[in-house]
């Protein structure tokens, strides 16, 4: 089954049912649920910041982060971010932006830490850093993942104005009061 909203090419989910128990007391034997996509799953996604701006072509780090903010808060998901240097350390909704001395090995650390305990996806095109990562990592090229991110657009079929949803009469009033008359 993949992953809803997947390309072809998305990861495998491990587990369809979830068990539920039963109201039957002790001895009674949980019941398969069926997997509920609408709960979010436990991902932490690990950025290399520098690897992910200069794949992209980007020059602003601000505009990045915001970028991988949303993205990580659309998909009911973690994130962060490590750029390699020192700068302010922030957080911007569920993703923490970090500075490190050495990005790779931050990374390589925080994979090693969170992949026995929830789903881990790195993001990076550093095969060093995407060789020691672990097997148990899921792991996204930066120009894959950006090449799949999409910024979230609002598109109307049709222009839609107060003016066209109100009578003639408020909208002379509306008009009178605008006016000041």
């Amino acid at each position: 089954m993949r992953r809803p909203g997947g390309a072809a090419g998305s990861w495998v989910r491990r587990s369809v049912l979830r068990l539920a128990p039963t109201d039957r007391g002790p001895r009674a034997r949980s019941v398969p649920r069926p997997y509920d996509a609408s709960v979010p799953e436990p991902t932490l996604y690990l950025f290399d910041g520098y690897n992910l701006l200069h794949a992209g072509g980007r020059t602003d780090v601000r505009e990045l982060t915001d970028e991988l903010a949303s993205f990580v808060a659309v998909n009911g998901a973690r994130g962060v971010v490590v750029f390699d240097g020192v700068g302010e350390e922030f957080e911007v909704g569920p993703l923490s932006v970090r500075y490190a001395p050495d990005a790779d090995t931050l990374l390589e650390r925080l994979a090693a830490e969170h992949r026995d305990r929830e789903r881990v996806c790195l993001v990076s095109s550093d095969g060093a850093v995407r060789g020691t990562s672990g097997q148990e990592v899921r792991k996204l090229s930066s120009g894959t993942f950006l090449r799949d991110l999409e910024s979230p657009t609002h598109v109307e079929d049709e222009v839609s104005r107060v003016r066209d949803r109100i009578d003639p009469e408020t909208r002379a009033k509306l008009e009178r009061l605008r006016r000041g008359l």
